[in-house]
């Protein structure tokens, strides 16, 4: 969690806001600001997501209101959405989590394989059921993916469907991680299936590199050849999310059932996979996230809420219609 900035808004419908949720590094390419507030009896912790300068807030609220009808496993359970036509908000019930660019920056840099394979199994079994159910999550990106003690969740739906219309070319819109962004959508093209399973292959690109999109080389020789695949410029060329969560649960029950483990360490670990099998999160990112939680659990309302600043400051408590 970040300190507020002066331009941040300290209430946001009927919540204030403690702090940012994204560090300052790299949350230019978030899908949208993000903060974490409380409720006015302290009973409630939620993430409050908004919309970026420059995205029509119409579209955007059309795509949280679909979020908050969703029940997909692995999704950020959205359920609340509220503001004004103009100035659109939705919050989900928070948990610690940090978004993978902070957890890969607490690791030192990329992060170990058997922990990259395991976030790949997780993101394929959720977008299965997504695609299963006629959902496409259109939006995944490295700060879309959250890590936390109960495993990946992803939030960002609907991020590139809110930047410009089907036809528009998103080259230039706002709220868009481009590295992450399948040419077809990029050019205009509706997201499909086949557009989410690139957003996988860039999610742990940058997950195993550091770059969503990393010389062939640069990839982890193990990884490789799926990233690759996900990664074609042909949507045809790539694998339904399906076929990569049979590819990836089929490595982890060859690989040793502690990879990943931090050695030494007593009790149980969070994890980004119950089963087939269990990888710990990588010690520095553990230790990351614990400090999230501790601040969240201590922190006290920043300044009078009763003299609100930022755009956000006056949205109205309720649900858009």
């Amino acid at each position: 969690m970040e300190h507020l900035r002066g331009d941040d808004p300290v209430r946001i419908g009927p919540y204030t806001v403690l702090g940012r949720f994204d560090s300052g590094s790299r949350s230019g390419t978030a899908p949208g600001p993000r903060y974490i507030a409380r409720s006015a009896d302290g009973d409630r912790t939620v993430l409050v997501c908004l919309p970026c300068a420059g995205v029509d807030p119409s579209r955007w609220a059309a795509e949280a209101r679909h979020a908050c009808g969703l029940s997909v496993p692995g999704l950020l359970p959205v359920d609340e959405v509220g503001g004004t036509p103009a100035a659109p908000w939705y919050a989900a019930p928070y948990a610690a989590a940090l978004p993978l660019p902070d957890a890969v920056m607490a690791h030192g840099g990329p992060l170990p394989e058997p922990f990259v394979r395991a976030m790949g199994a997780a993101l394929a079994s959720s977008l299965r059921a997504a695609h299963a159910g006629g959902v496409v999550h259109a939006g995944l990106s490295p700060a879309a993916v959250l890590v936390t003690p109960g495993g990946i969740r992803l939030a960002g739906f609907g991020t590139v469907r809110s930047a410009g219309a089907d036809g528009e070319h998103r080259g230039n819109a706002p709220g868009l991680d481009h590295g992450s962004l399948p040419p077809e959508q990029m050019t205009g093209g509706r997201p499909r299936p086949l557009g989410d399973v690139y957003g996988i292959g860039a999610v742990l690109s940058y997950a195993s590199t550091g770059h969503t999109a990393p010389e062939r080389e640069e990839i982890p020789e193990g990884l490789r050849a799926v990233i690759t695949a996900c990664l074609a410029r042909d949507p045809a060329q790539r694998p339904e999310a399906a076929a990569l969560e049979a590819e990836f649960t089929a490595r982890a029950g060859r690989a040793a059932p502690d990879a990943g483990a931090v050695p030494g360490a007593a009790g149980p670990q969070a994890t980004v996979l119950d089963a087939p099998f269990a990888v710990a999160l990588p010690p520095r990112a553990a230790v990351a996230l614990a400090r999230v939680a501790a601040a969240v659990l201590a922190a006290e309302p920043p300044g009078n809420p009763a003299q609100p600043r930022g755009a956000h400051s006056s949205l109205v408590t309720g649900t858009l219609d």
